[in-house]
């Protein structure tokens, strides 16, 4: 691959957009290697990046990665309280939409799918739903 086959990391755009497509695990490549289901960015008319973003059971396993780095600890060494707020912040972003969702948090949290829809109960109880 030539250096004509990467994007451009010092262009205005791509810079502003890198930190939102690491954070989501998307990766970024030329528009001509865009294929139908990525994003094509433009800049002022022309066409700089695709992104390409992750399938959502890979969105959620970098979403758990994300989380051990930012409480520099395995999610599963957390106290219960920390467990319930990661379920709380997972739920609101649709991680339990996603297929085995529950199963995948219970693993990375060190805890029983029972105890993954316990907190989630918890919680829907709280806001009386």
């Amino acid at each position: 691959m030539s250096a004509a086959d990467h994007v451009s990391a010092d262009h205005p755009l791509v810079a502003a957009v890198k930190p939102l497509v690491d954070a989501m695990g998307g990766r970024m490549l030329l528009p001509g290697q865009a294929g139908p289901d990525d994003v094509v960015l433009a800049w002022e008319g022309e066409d700089v990046l695709a992104v390409r973003l992750p399938q959502l059971a890979d969105s959620l396993d970098h979403i758990l990665a994300a989380l051990e780095r930012r409480h520099g600890m395995p999610l599963s060494d957390l106290d219960r309280k920390s467990k319930q707020e990661i379920v709380r912040s997972l739920e609101a972003r649709g991680a339990f939409s996603v297929r085995h969702g529950v199963e995948t948090v219970a693993g990375a949290l060190g805890v029983s799918r029972f105890t993954v829809y316990n907190y989630l109960n918890r919680e829907n109880a709280a806001k009386g739903t």
